[in-house]
């Protein structure tokens, strides 16, 4: 097919050396199978800021890493500078993300490499060799909902150890090669210790994936998985294999709000504190 101009450039670079078809168009690219020497890949390509109709909430934002402090304030003030870096860093907050999980031992598609806003990565694919369906078109058993339903839960706790919550997740942002499940689209993905709603947004993606799944196994309903993989998270006790019981015993005595929120207002200014330093320190070196 005729090269897009958006890969024209990884093309001349000897990146990739043919374009066999286009995968998909989403929200917020365009998705492309490549062929890169003699193996076969994805070319994802993001479209522009105006284009994407997943908009960059601040909410999503809110924790991820900037260079220094001339980067920080003119993404707060919204300049023409800083809406460049937070779509720099949008658009790179993926390819971080895809590296880290993959470390971690999520599955996730392997990442080779971000050029120009083109994301090079693994094509996922299935037992016969064809680009893998998402999870919201297969059609499972109930046995096969439990096993998929567990294994996303592992994966879910994965990430979270690691860091990070998906933020979008979805029978939509999932595929499913021969071993099962694989997680994708990863742009959003929050910083757990440092994102305020990250609790929120995880257990958001815990109840897509059991409200999914529960839909060939209602037994799966019942269960509460998210708050007590939040609760394991916030208390120093998860781990990439710990087990869940899929129950959450919620407290019934009365909070402390006043030490709550005053413990919380310590925590971030402790926080900024750090941050401020660290970017001094960078911004003196």
């Amino acid at each position: 097919m005729k090269v897009p101009k958006r890969l024209q450039p990884l093309v001349d670079d000897g990146l990739i050396d043919d374009i066999l078809s286009q995968l998909m168009s989403g929200k917020e690219a365009q998705v492309y199978v490549v062929r890169c020497g003699s193996a076969i890949r994805c070319a994802k390509v993001y479209k522009e800021a105006n284009q994407r109709s997943f908009k960059q909430a601040v909410q999503y934002q809110e924790g991820r890493k900037v260079r220094n402090t001339r980067q920080a304030r003119a993404m707060n003030k919204r300049s023409r500078y800083g809406q460049q870096q937070s779509e720099d860093a949008w658009l790179s907050a993926e390819v971080d993300a895809l590296y880290r999980l993959a470390a971690a031992g999520v599955r996730v598609p392997k990442p080779f490499g971000f050029v120009d806003g083109v994301l090079l990565m693994e094509l996922v694919t299935d037992a016969e060799g064809s680009a893998a369906p998402r999870l919201n078109d297969v059609a499972l058993s109930e046995q096969q909902a439990r096993e998929y339903h567990q294994i996303m839960m592992a994966e879910i706790v994965r990430m979270l150890v690691a860091g990070l919550v998906h933020g979008d997740l979805s029978p939509f942002n999932v595929l499913v090669d021969e071993h099962g499940p694989v997680i994708i689209d990863l742009p959003q993905a929050v910083n757990a210790a440092g994102n305020n709603s990250a609790g929120m947004m995880l257990e958001r993606d815990v109840d897509n994936m059991t409200t999914h799944f529960g839909s060939f196994a209602p037994s799966l309903l019942k269960t509460d998985y998210g708050k007590e993989i939040w609760a394991l998270y916030t208390s120093g006790k998860l781990q990439p294999d710990s087990k869940l019981a899929g129950r959450f015993e919620r407290s019934t005595v009365d909070a402390d709000v006043t030490t709550v929120m005053q413990v919380i207002d310590d925590a971030r200014e402790q926080e900024y504190e750090r941050r401020l330093r660290e970017l001094a320190a960078r911004e003196g070196e």
